[in-house]
């Protein structure tokens, strides 16, 4: 028994909520299991009073998306002194900002696809780039207000000039890189396995792919080249280094190998906070480097502190 106490801190208001309540509860029953004495938070806006009365040694950050994710929390936990897991106020606003991360992983030599970023407004009846493309919000997660415009679509998606457009006027015009999903996750600095993301019946990786069971296969390791595999490492740690990440991080990555075996390798983005229920990827990947659930979480708490 190790007798901390961690506040798990999960739900929020964005639109990751059910996904964060269902990573918290998971990390929340497992902490238990290995001994930890946990309290489950669902955040509010009175998240700063509650903390301070509750008093934990170490709030463990189950949010996803806008405000658990962007800076806001951590900043809030420097505040009131409290350590944290994740990636601290610095990196976790760059993280989400997806053409800020773009340009600092690009600063390094991490190759990333063209992309603008645009008032949805603005796009109007003529394509912002020559299909195919993705646009995509600028500050969203788990693929949220994601949209691909095929080659053959004469113009641009009208969702994007709707009033049900949900995720914020900027959005990232972004080429769309044909291929395979793979990804890759850090735990401290070591990049662990890599794996191959196959959609089940999808044509992406997209919100139901990404939670609902079977959505998706995990193939890890996955097939691929001992030289892209080992490329992929090199540059997820470098990406988690770059932008300053902490603990447990997870980047995503495009290959398209169709026209030879060496194909173009692409980071599309890194994130602070990635999921943790019971179908999410940096459990699998850890899992398959000799870390249970369990051994992964402890981890992270041990790790935790302040001015991360």
């Amino acid at each position: 028994m190790t007798g901390k106490h961690v506040a798990v801190l999960m739900g929020g208001f964005s639109s990751e909520r059910p996904v964060s309540l269902s990573s918290g509860n998971s990390c929340a029953d497992t902490l238990e299991k290995v001994g930890y004495r946990v309290t489950r938070v669902d955040v509010g806006r009175d998240i700063a009073r509650v903390l301070t009365d509750l008093a934990p040694d170490v709030a463990f950050n189950a949010l996803h998306g806008p405000y658990g994710e962007d800076g806001t929390i951590q900043g809030v936990l420097e505040y009131l002194q409290i350590p944290y897991t994740h990636s601290g106020v610095l990196a976790s606003a760059l993280a989400m900002h997806k053409e800020q991360a773009k340009r600092v992983a690009k600063s390094v030599g991490i190759p990333v696809a063209e992309a603008r970023v645009m008032n949805r407004h603005d796009i109007g009846g003529k394509h912002p780039m020559k299909p195919p493309y993705v646009v995509k919000p600028v500050c969203e997660g788990s693929s949220f207000g994601v949209v691909i415009v095929k080659e053959d679509q004469s113009h641009p998606p009208q969702i994007l000039g709707s009033s049900e457009w949900r995720y914020g006027d900027t959005v990232m015009v972004e080429r769309y890189i044909h291929g395979r999903e793979l990804t890759c996750a850090v735990m401290g600095n070591v990049a662990l396995g890599v794996c191959e993301i196959i959609p089940v019946g999808h044509s992406f990786y997209d919100y139901d792919s990404k939670y609902v069971k079977g959505g998706s296969k995990h193939e890890i390791p996955a097939k691929i080249s001992p030289n892209i595999y080992q490329k992929i490492q090199t540059l997820t740690l470098k990406a988690h280094q770059a932008i300053g990440c902490r603990g447990v991080s997870r980047s995503d990555f495009r290959y398209d190998d169709r026209h030879s075996e060496n194909g173009e390798l692409v980071w599309l983005e890194v994130n602070t906070q990635p999921g943790m229920t019971p179908t999410s990827l940096v459990p699998e990947i850890a899992q398959h480097a000799g870390h249970d659930f369990g051994e992964l979480l402890s981890w992270m708490v041990e790790d935790a502190s302040c001015s991360r």
